[in-house]
């Protein structure tokens, strides 16, 4: 039962988002910038758990992993400025990411961050 309500309010987020973006490009953007899915996440882990050092470890490892994701935001719009279609720049930006996140977990790796 957790897990539907989990999953019907992460899907109204998205949705509400889609819908709102599509009359209000700029509001939509807002709404999905806010860190409700990691707030949700935070929320859902700490109900599931009660562990206070997974939660620690969880937020901490979510703000590194927010700022590689960062760059496709601005890398896609630019493809698209350079006539490339949605879905290769968003595939592209997706790549991007990913290289990014792999670099970023190699960093962490190297100076074991714990909070």
């Amino acid at each position: 039962m957790f897990f539907l309500i989990k999953v019907i309010l992460s899907g109204l987020i998205v949705a509400i988002v889609s819908g709102v973006a599509k009359r209000y490009p700029a509001f939509g953007a807002l709404i999905a910038s806010l860190p409700f899915i990691s707030i949700l996440g935070m929320i859902w882990l700490w109900t599931e758990t009660h562990d206070a050092d997974g939660m620690k470890q969880h937020t901490y490892a979510t703000f590194w992993y927010i700022l590689p994701s960062l760059p496709m935001f601005l890398f896609i719009p630019w493809l698209m400025e350079k006539k490339v279609s949605f879905y290769p720049a968003l595939l592209s930006g997706c790549l991007l990411t990913i290289v990014l996140y792999v670099i970023t977990a190699w960093g962490l790796s190297l100076i074991k961050p714990t909070p």
